[in-house]
């Protein structure tokens, strides 16, 4: 009974490990689109800024005197870009770092799990078949004490038939007067 009460919880225990391992997966695969999704977005935002840099240096880079009075305003404008471009590529790294980070964890608590579910599994198998094997013993062994109750009732039975038979009783008062 013990037994079979461990194989129950442990079959319980499989099942919430599966539970948890299956709302993982699902979390995980929100992470992971969200992260290309982003990282999509953070490229592309980083490449336009990339671009818009090359087109307003080379612009304020030519010969020629069109610009010379707008271009404290092209530098000021220039270094806000800087700034952003800088800003963009540090997002990037930290959204790309996450995504590593919580890939890492999740392969590590994926095999976690996986090592867990083996280990109970075998638990369960091994369990019930010591618990089958426990069960057919017992009603072996209740077949046998069964057998041999009988037996001993037959003996007991054919004993006391023997003891009637020889074994002398003495004659009671009664049965010496009747005579």
């Amino acid at each position: 009974a013990m037994l079979k009460e461990e194989v129950a919880q442990l079959q319980a225990d499989l099942a919430a490990l599966a539970k948890a391992q299956a709302e993982m997966d699902k979390l995980r695969e929100e992470e992971h689109t969200a992260y290309v999704s982003n990282k999509a977005d953070m490229e592309q935002g980083l490449d336009g800024v990339k671009l818009a840099l090359k087109v307003l240096n080379e612009y304020y880079a030519k010969e020629g005197k069109a610009h010379t009075a707008q271009s404290g305003g092209g530098s000021s404008i220039i270094g806000l870009l800087e700034v952003v471009e800088s800003d963009f590529s540090k997002d990037l790294a930290e959204i790309e770092t996450t995504e590593e980070t919580a890939a890492a964890e999740y392969e590590r608590q994926s095999k976690e799990n996986a090592v867990e579910k083996t280990t109970k599994e075998k638990d369960v198998e091994y369990k019930t078949k010591e618990s089958k094997s426990l069960d057919k013993t017992a009603a072996e062994l209740r077949s046998d004490r069964d057998g041999l109750s009988t037996e001993l009732a037959a003996v007991n039975e054919y004993y006391a038939k023997l003891k009637e038979r020889c074994i002398a009783k003495p004659e009671t008062y009664e049965e010496r007067k009747a005579r």
